[in-house]
């Protein structure tokens, strides 16, 4: 491990590009001293940017492009007109080149999931990669994934979901077994898909020695807490992820209304101000920005497309944290194992069958 985490980023993506990146990239580095920046975009319009952020401008390394993915590129024109040239590419190859430890985009989502697979390739044993987002909840935070890398998973996918994400949850939450759980439409065995009822057999009859398996749960549980990683495929994961984060908006909607109605609201919000910081501060977007693409030869966050410079600013500490800990390492180690217990619960499926 170097003693500086070197990340790259992808300035000019997003709806906002380098007026946000830069931004954010600064507000990290308050945090993580050790970090040391790769800026891949249009220099003409970075420069300027780095003026204004000295501490930065002497911890970051300028690499001009002029070409950037389009936040509404398919992934096929990404690759045909980005590959080797844009600031989302060279971020990427610089992981690959091993000049940096991690890489971090708001750009195009699908894009930037094309390219990760083509430019980084996936571990051994992984097919898919999937996207794994730390969700905010009643007992802290959980990891959920996939949340929309990919539509539909076979028992097979979900396994390595199971692996990949208890890793993350060992990595962030410094959990030395973290329990999983099957996002399923009822607890019992007979209920769902029968890729799902088909991973839980072999999730309930292996031995998995990084994580235990909790068995299925449903929406509900994801808010409560339940287990510290919630696998689904990626179209149920991602309308999960949407919804929670309409709610979350919805809610402080309707409380901002109902604090400024009368002026007996507005004195109670007076005198439970702390309370309603507090409120905010757990329901703040911002913090749960940043979605780990897992299952990569290499460390790669996703942060929303119109993100801040707070919410960017976590997305790269997410970075930070999967460089530090080692992910990839804990990946591949419970990957392994994970594998040959599934392997041993076919086996003795067969055999009892």
């Amino acid at each position: 491990m170097p003693d500086n985490v070197r990340i790259a980023l992808d300035a000019m993506g997003g709806d906002h590009g380098p007026s946000v990146v830069l931004p954010a990239a600064d507000i990290s580095l308050t945090r993580h001293p050790d970090i040391e920046f790769q800026l891949y975009g249009d220099r003409a319009v970075m420069d300027p940017l780095l003026e204004r952020l000295p501490r930065l401008k002497a911890r970051a390394e300028v690499v001009h492009t002029d070409v950037a993915i389009r936040m509404d590129d398919k992934p096929s024109q990404a690759l045909r007109h980005g590959r080797w040239k844009s600031s989302m590419w060279l971020a990427l190859d610089a992981i690959k080149r091993e000049t940096a430890c991690a890489a971090v985009s708001a750009g195009n989502t699908g894009a930037l999931m094309a390219m990760s697979r083509f430019c980084l390739r996936m571990l051994e044993g992984i097919e898919r990669p999937a996207i794994a987002a730390i969700w905010p909840t009643m007992r802290g935070e959980s990891v959920v994934l996939d949340v929309g890398a990919s539509i539909g998973a076979d028992e097979q996918h979900l396994i390595n979901l199971a692996a990949m994400g208890s890793a993350m949850a060992r990595v962030l939450f410094d959990i030395e077994r973290p329990t999983v759980g099957l996002l399923n439409v009822g607890v019992e065995e007979i209920k769902g898909l029968e890729a799902v009822r088909e991973a839980g057999r072999i999730l309930r009859e292996g031995h998995f020695p990084h994580f235990a398996y909790h068995g299925f749960v449903e929406g509900d549980d994801i808010g409560k807490g339940t287990v510290d990683v919630v696998v689904t495929e990626g179209f149920a994961g991602n309308i999960a992820l949407k919804t929670a984060e309409g709610t979350a908006r919805q809610l402080a909607t309707y409380l901002r209304a109902a604090m400024n109605r009368t002026w007996m609201s507005r004195l109670g919000y007076l005198l439970a101000r702390q309370a309603f910081n507090t409120l905010r501060e757990k329901m703040d977007p911002r913090k749960a920005n940043g979605g780990v693409f897992l299952g990569l030869n290499g460390i790669v966050i996703k942060s929303h497309g119109g993100a801040d410079a707070e919410g960017f600013a976590n997305a790269i500490d997410i970075g930070y944290d999967m460089v530090r800990y080692g992910l990839l390492t804990k990946i591949g180690e419970s990957v392994e194992r994970d594998l040959k217990a599934n392997a041993t619960a076919r086996v003795v499926s067969g055999a009892s069958s």
